[in-house]
């Protein structure tokens, strides 16, 4: 008999634009201690079929329009809200995709991880206490003892995800759902979080329904696998099957659109077009529209290993150093963190370098103290001649011009009060690039640049996508004409077949405007169909540097070969 059965769902969203159909007659079932991966793009309905089997959709909005899904003999969407909380969190657990989210700041971990255990269990809290600190020395948290009574953010994104993750199976539940819990993390600490979470199913003998927008990540995880695309299931199938012989042209586009199964040189392949709208009707033959897939593209001239031209920006001898500081008056240092240490290199013009590297290496410190924006212990940074470490404020801000920079997080760093066209026209009129009667017309041809219809010019940050959003800060960047872009883990986010599209972008820009680029990322696989020359960081300085091939198929430092052998690939 089936742990959970899930028949017929449909769940709604009645807005003031229309209603949006996020889930559209979706079934599947789940044995014990089986795993199932849910897999497709932000916005199939992998997230909201999840969480409204815990009642954890917001009504209103949200409604469920019909449907089942039988828990162990209870029907989740129909039960009383007292037994659906007696079951939540109890024997059904969820793991987050954003763990400083999910986490309250206010409280110290220990009293969240015995939280579930106080209301479910009745325990004493000594024991709860002992508990909560087994598990983290179950999840790997070095010297649990110690940081049991910390505050969430004084550990790294993968410590939180591993608290995230004690916190889940501190009850031990039947059921486990995991909604994105490595996106963004590192492909190191990524291949930690799955081998831990392999690891504690098979002890534990719980089922777990894995949710991704990635397949590469499921293929070494689940028994089963289930492609969603607008609201509906379009295939499911063992595993092996699926990545062997996929069926659905859905499925057969999401895994051309993995970076690490395309050839150097070649563009990524991206689907085509945007998902359908949900506020209305979809056919099956609309669904198929999207998937005419296009004939590759033929793959351009490989790139010479040293690019022609003059240095663009050469960075000698860069450190950057924080202190570290005790007491609240009176402060006193008692030490120093070296998150750049003696870093040097150089760019030639139209040159791609991709800076690699885990969190705390020390790659966007770098880039901001390139730009300026963190003041260097010590060194140089030079810009086409000019340097800048020595330069008035004035200098600096001509210099600007020339140097941009693309930030991870776009909604984070696109002002929500601002329209796109204001957002494209401030620095032409803070740097007087155009006169006033043209600025229209060249922010017209930005967003054009960057594959955006001028029509969205009206609208603001939140009314974009994920992709779409990275696409007007790319735009932003590129407003002033620059020599130079240092794009700081602009993908790391995305969906794999956004990631496509936005690598694509920025390669074309590259080459049309021969611009020169320092492309910052933590994932191997995708650095290398950008770049000339790989840079790999670890602990602050620059371990490894030489051509993308050779670093690719001939690493020479043990830590480069390790962030090679962490990335996720396809099992068959």
């Amino acid at each position: 008999m089936p742990l959970l059965e899930v028949s017929h769902l449909s769940v709604s969203f009645h807005t003031r634009s229309g209603v949006y159909r996020a889930v559209n007659d979706v079934s599947f079932t789940l044995e014990p201690g089986e795993s199932l991966g849910i897999v497709g793009e932000s916005g199939s309905g992998k997230s909201v079929t999840c969480s409204s089997l815990l009642g954890l959709i917001p009504q209103p909005p949200g409604r469920i329009e019909g449907g089942t899904a039988v828990f162990d003999g209870v029907d989740l969407l129909r039960c009383p809200a007292a037994q659906l909380r007696t079951i939540r969190g109890r024997r059904i657990a969820m793991i987050f995709q954003d763990p400083m989210t999910s986490l309250n700041p206010y409280l110290r971990i220990s009293e969240q991880l015995i939280e579930p255990l106080l209301i479910h269990e009745k325990i004493s809290r000594p024991a709860a206490l002992a508990r909560a600190l087994s598990m983290l020395e179950a999840v790997g948290i070095q010297h649990a003892a110690d940081r049991l009574h910390a505050y969430p953010h004084e550990f790294s994104g993968g410590m939180r995800q591993r608290v995230m993750i004690a916190m889940a199976l501190i009850t031990k539940p039947d059921l486990l759902i995991a909604d994105e819990p490595t996106t963004a993390l590192d492909v190191t600490v990524q291949a930690q979080i799955l081998e831990l979470l392999k690891h504690l199913q098979r002890e534990l003998g719980m089922a777990v329904i894995f949710v991704t927008h990635d397949l590469a990540v499921v293929s070494g995880l689940c028994d089963r696998v289930q492609v969603m695309y607008a609201g509906r299931i379009v295939e499911t199938a063992p595993t092996r099957t699926l990545f062997a012989h996929p069926q659905h042209p859905y499925t057969k586009a999401l895994q051309r659109c993995i970076p690490s199964l395309q050839p150097k040189g070649r563009a990524l392949y991206a689907i085509p077009g945007m998902p359908p709208d949900l506020s209305k009707p979809v056919t099956e033959a609309e669904l198929l529209a999207r998937f005419a897939l296009p004939p590759e593209e033929p793959a351009p001239p490989a790139p010479a290993e040293a690019p022609h031209g003059r240095p663009m920006i050469q960075v000698q001898a860069i450190a950057t150093h924080f202190p570290l500081e005790t007491g609240f008056l009176f402060k006193k240092q008692t030490g120093t963190v070296k998150a750049v240490d003696q870093v040097s290199f150089e760019v030639s013009q139209g040159e791609v370098l991709g800076l690699v590297g885990e969190s705390g290496s020390g790659k966007s410190t770098l880039a901001r103290t390139i730009m300026q924006l963190i003041p260097p212990t010590a060194g140089t940074v030079i810009l086409g001649g000019k340097n800048l470490t020595q330069g008035s404020t004035a200098e600096l801000k001509a210099a600007r011009r020339d140097l941009q920079m693309v930030f991870q997080d776009p909604f984070a760093s696109l002002n929500p009060r601002l329209s796109v066209f204001a957002t494209l026209a401030e620095p032409l009129r803070v740097h007087g690039i155009v006169p006033e009667d043209q600025i229209a017309a060249r922010v017209a041809r930005l967003m054009e640049q960057v594959g955006l219809a001028p029509r969205f010019l009206n609208k603001y940050p939140h009314e974009f996508s994920g992709g779409q959003r990275q696409r007007i800060a790319i735009a932003r960047a590129l407003a002033l004409e620059p020599k130079v872009i240092i794009a700081d883990e602009p993908v790391s986010a995305l969906d794999v077949s956004i990631q496509a599209q936005i690598l694509n972008l920025l390669a074309r820009l590259v080459r049309e405007m021969n611009l020169t680029m320092i492309f910052i990322a933590h994932d191997l696989s995708v650095v290398k169909h950008i770049s000339d020359r790989i840079a790999v960081m670890y602990q602050g300085k620059i371990v490894e540097l030489g051509p993308a091939l050779d670093v690719m198929e001939r690493p020479q430092h043990p830590y480069t070969r390790q962030l090679i052998s962490a990335i996720p690939r396809i099992e068959v």
